[in-house]
């Protein structure tokens, strides 16, 4: 079966179009939390000046940071840019403990240390080259060819919808707009194709999870930044449990398929009748995407070679995207597409920074209020192993998913835990592959996630939900049935951390015979 919502030329069709925000290349879309009523605003100023006043009566400088930390939450909570909601506590913390001249010096200072890391210089990089893709049409073109391929598998729209994710992932960098572009061609074709509702959201919600994971990682990238790790390691750490779980979920879409085929469309009437594709279809699909694996090949083959570093590779990725852009939009005003591209990576960039910026004011207070040394020495008086200490931050992560993003919670938490993994003796390499999968699936936790109010939304849409009537209660159904066999994933990557060390420790041998040649 093809999907109707496309056409031939590989763009959305009026049906599927994508948002905004994704078309006009907005990485991180600044709208996707709920803002909070006027109720919640009152209690949270109350809370607030609460803080205020905890801080400034502080007894010792932990206390004073915990202080701190809790109005960065409430400032979160109310839907405060984090680049703010990170800074303004900061700032108010090392201004009560160390006066007029420490705060100025962190206002001279904090800006150009925080953004002056060589690690950050691929970040624009990547996020230009996934607002070329977004702006050529790539990410239909992907859905296409994966629907074509997997369609004849049991639960094969679904399978190919997850495959469609992890493509997307590895060139648009924002899980939000992936969601967007598979939640418009997905769920319809799904539908048509007798697929239960529930499973039809569910899929889509789920195929975003590799977003985070699989280079070029934007997330990942922010996350070596902090922790002064490589980020060429640390990319290649995310690839092999990033495509891992998209083939798990293909799995559990699979078994559907085999033990329920009633949830998906098979032993039942479709709403409409189903298209035989023929081979010729599918090696034209692959012929519409071959400037993907063009891509791919240079990024990765210019690292693996040792013929680029990070950042050469990703500037090379992103000059190969600006050139396939040219290309396929040679018709319809090139220069114009590749101009918005890059005026949104600016504005992207620019976000990213901001918020890094008070991330590295975060970091300063911690270190002025001995907050970070308090917390390693409380967890390892617990008493927890390595496993215990992973399990706790499960838990943690998942309900703070409920409320924020996952840029927000990585740099909330890794300034505080990054002394433990010493302790604990946990890689920063797998833990920021680790840490990078909770926020993804945070995203999506009931009651609060992100991405179900998301999906929710598109399913309103009567060119999507092809009239039928799908409601949170389906949504959170849903996620009933995919959540466990992501926290299955997740047992495994605790039990098997090989998985996340194995290539770039095959990078690095690679590169370390190439140089010696």
């Amino acid at each position: 079966m093809t999907a109707s919502n496309l056409t031939t030329d590989g763009t959305a069709a009026a049906g599927a179009q994508q948002p905004s925000s994704l078309a006009s290349g907005t990485l991180l879309p600044s709208g996707n939390r709920r803002k909070p009523g006027k109720t919640a605003l009152i209690v949270c100023f109350v809370l607030l000046a609460v803080c205020l006043a905890g801080f400034f009566t502080s007894a010792s400088g932990p206390v004073a940071g915990l202080w701190c930390v809790a109005m960065m939450i409430l400032l979160m909570f109310m839907s405060v840019p984090v680049a703010f909601a990170l800074a303004i506590p900061s700032l108010i913390g090392v201004y009560g403990l160390s006066g007029v001249p420490a705060m100025t010096n962190i206002l001279a200072t904090s800006p150009f240390n925080a953004v002056s890391s060589w690690t950050y210089s691929v970040l624009p990089m990547f996020i230009f080259m996934g607002m070329l893709l977004a702006q050529s049409g790539m990410a239909a073109r992907i859905y296409r060819a994966t629907d074509r391929w997997f369609s004849w598998l049991p639960g094969g729209i679904g399978i190919g919808t997850t495959a469609a994710g992890a493509g997307l992932a590895s060139v648009s960098g924002s899980t939000i707009g992936m969601t967007y572009t598979l939640g418009r061609a997905g769920i319809p074709e799904m539908l048509r194709a007798g697929y239960d509702k529930r499973v039809a959201v569910g899929t889509v919600i789920v195929s975003g999870l590799p977003g985070g994971l699989i280079p070029p990682s934007i997330l990942l990238v922010v996350y070596a930044g902090i922790a002064s790790v490589p980020v060429g390691p640390q990319l290649m750490a995310g690839a092999v449990p990033g495509i891992l779980i998209a083939v798990t979920f293909g799995l559990f879409i699979f078994c559907l398929g085999i033990f329920a085929p009633k949830l998906v469309g098979r032993g039942k009437n479709a709403v409409v009748e189903k298209e035989k594709v023929t081979w010729g279809q599918r090696f034209q699909s692959l012929g519409e995407i071959w400037g993907f694996p063009l891509i791919m090949i240079v990024l990765f083959g210019g690292m693996f070679s040792g013929a680029f570093t990070p950042t050469e590779a990703g500037a090379a990725a992103a000059l190969t995207a600006m050139l396939l852009t040219l290309w396929y939009k040679r018709k319809d005003s090139p220069v114009g597409n590749v101009s918005r591209a890059a005026v949104s990576t600016v504005s992207s960039t620019a976000a990213i920074f901001f918020i890094i910026i008070g991330a590295e004011m975060l970091t300063k207070l911690l270190a002025i209020t001995g907050l970070a040394p308090v917390i390693t020495e409380f967890i390892t008086g617990l008493g927890l192993n390595r496993i215990g200490f992973l399990l706790v931050l499960v838990v943690l992560y998942l309900f703070m998913g409920m409320f924020f993003d996952t840029l927000s919670m990585m740099l909330l938490t890794i300034p505080i835990l990054l002394p433990t993994l010493t302790v604990m003796e946990v890689s920063p390499l797998w833990f920021g592959v680790f840490v990078v999968l909770l926020g993804e699936m945070g995203m999506i936790t009931p009651p609060v996630g992100i991405l179900s109010f998301i999906v929710h939304n598109i399913a309103k849409n009567p060119e999507v939900n092809l009239g039928q009537t799908i409601t949170l209660k389906d949504i959170f159904t849903s996620l009933l049935w995919f959540l466990p066999v992501a926290v299955f994933f997740l047992v495994l990557m605790i039990s098997f951390p090989q998985m996340t060390e194995w290539l770039p420790d095959l990078l690095e041998r690679t590169a370390g015979a190439t140089a010696t040649q």
